[in-house]
């Protein structure tokens, strides 16, 4: 009966959530890396909106950082029931959006019918920045937990909602910052679930992640006029057959299968190239690009560097240039969340009485938020009901399974 009562109560609360959706999309919340001035006005509104609502029992954890005008990030949690009585279930979402894109001379956004900060609605979806990454899933934790202390229904242990920034950039100033200096907030034996991430059918729940490897090769050279190679040192060429010889080498090493990853082998995928001379008839003396690597946690990071260097120096050796191996971002996978742990079997349980099945544990080549947590070896589940829009124009998220994504929380706060 309660459950029933709660899920009645969401879903007769779902233009409350759109609402909500549209407050949120209204504000820009950049980190500084993006341009933008950093979460605090949406930390505000979503903190003014939780104690209008009675859920008013709220701590800041927030982290310095100059550069933004209130000279912090804002990170926070709200408790709907006392955090010190037995094991805790958190939900935890962040604040912080990615940029539009491109902006055109016009004033419009490229791929953007409209403007990415006004919400439009579209039958069943909600169109605008941040609507699914990760509003759907913070409007959603938000509205169970009211749920369940608007229909009286008591939670089955201490609930806490934890709200956080950086997300986009790395989460050091958010909850990686959270994580290093608020040990006493986690316990080993605490529920935690982190969704963002998902997929349209309701149907996976994350558990394991890949290691993320970002570097930059900067190839050096020596620059001359195109009709005199002789004086010249071709950088662009050299560049050019190293990242076949990286590529191949990559491939070729490190070539083992896990299947419980969407993407079962380790992947290695060349992406950024710097511009070089802005003329065609000079040869480049100078030249860069970047690998994102996602590799399988059986394979140490430190090997592939080294498996790079080898392939630099070979390059070199025959271009006779000089390569400089620049590492941009680098995390080594955590240890994976057990398929049998309790976070997980309990969120199987919801989204079985809500959608009739449950979710399988699967693996994912992206870093989550849920990485600081599991590398501090906490059971961690990530899971969503989303649509795979994140990050691109005309982002979108189901109201349905906004509403439902908010049933499965609530049930889970419930039992």
């Amino acid at each position: 009966m309660s459950l029933r009562k709660i899920s009645k109560w969401i879903e007769a609360h779902a233009e409350e959530m759109v609402q909500l959706q549209t407050e949120l999309t209204a504000i820009p919340a950049l980190g500084p890396e993006n341009g933008g001035t950093g979460e605090w006005a949406r930390a505000r509104l979503l903190e003014e909106y939780l104690r209008s609502h009675g859920l008013d029992d709220i701590d800041h954890y927030d982290c310095p950082d100059p550069r933004v005008p209130e000279g912090s990030r804002p990170n926070f949690a709200v408790s709907l029931s006392d955090p010190q009585d037995g094991p805790a279930l958190w939900l935890l979402t962040h604040m912080d959006i990615v940029p539009p894109g491109e902006r055109l001379p016009d004033g419009s956004w490229k791929g953007w019918a409209g403007d990415p900060y006004t919400l439009r609605r579209a039958d069943d979806l909600l169109i605008g920045r941040g609507v699914v990454d990760n509003q759907q899933s913070l409007v959603g934790a938000v509205f169970a937990a009211r749920a369940l202390l608007e229909t009286g229904v008591a939670p089955a242990r201490p609930v806490r909602l934890l709200f956080v920034s950086d997300e986009e950039t790395g989460s050091r100033y958010g909850l990686g910052y959270v994580v290093h200096t608020a040990d006493e907030l986690f316990h080993t034996d605490d529920l935690i679930v982190v969704p963002d991430w998902g997929n349209p059918e309701g149907d996976q729940v994350e558990i394991a992640e890949k290691s993320l490897l970002w570097f930059e090769c900067s190839v050096t050279g020596r620059q001359a006029h195109a009709s005199q190679p002789g004086r010249a040192v071709n950088a662009f060429r050299a560049a050019a057959e190293l990242v076949f010889l990286i590529d191949r080498a990559l491939h070729m090493r490190f070539d083992r299968v896990d299947h419980l990853y969407d993407t079962p082998a380790s992947s290695f995928e060349p992406t950024r190239h710097g511009a070089n001379v802005p003329n065609i008839n000079t040869i480049p003396g100078n030249e860069t690009f970047a690998f994102d690597c996602r590799v399988l946690p059986c394979y140490e990071l430190d090997a592939v560097l080294a498996c790079v260097e080898v392939e630099c120096r070979r390059a070199d050796a025959i271009h006779k240039t000089e390569t400089r191996l620049i590492v941009q971002a680098r995390q080594d996978a955590p240890p994976p969340t057990s398929a049998d742990s309790e976070v997980v079997r309990r969120l199987q349980t919801a989204v079985e009485a809500v959608h009739g099945f449950k979710p399988k544990p699967v693996g994912t080549g992206g870093m989550s938020v849920a990485s600081p947590l599991r590398a501090r070896g906490l059971q961690v589940a990530c899971y969503g009901t989303t649509l795979n829009t994140a990050h691109g124009p005309e982002e979108s998220c189901s109201i349905a399974a906004m509403v439902a994504d908010a049933r499965i929380f609530a049930h889970m706060m419930a039992t």
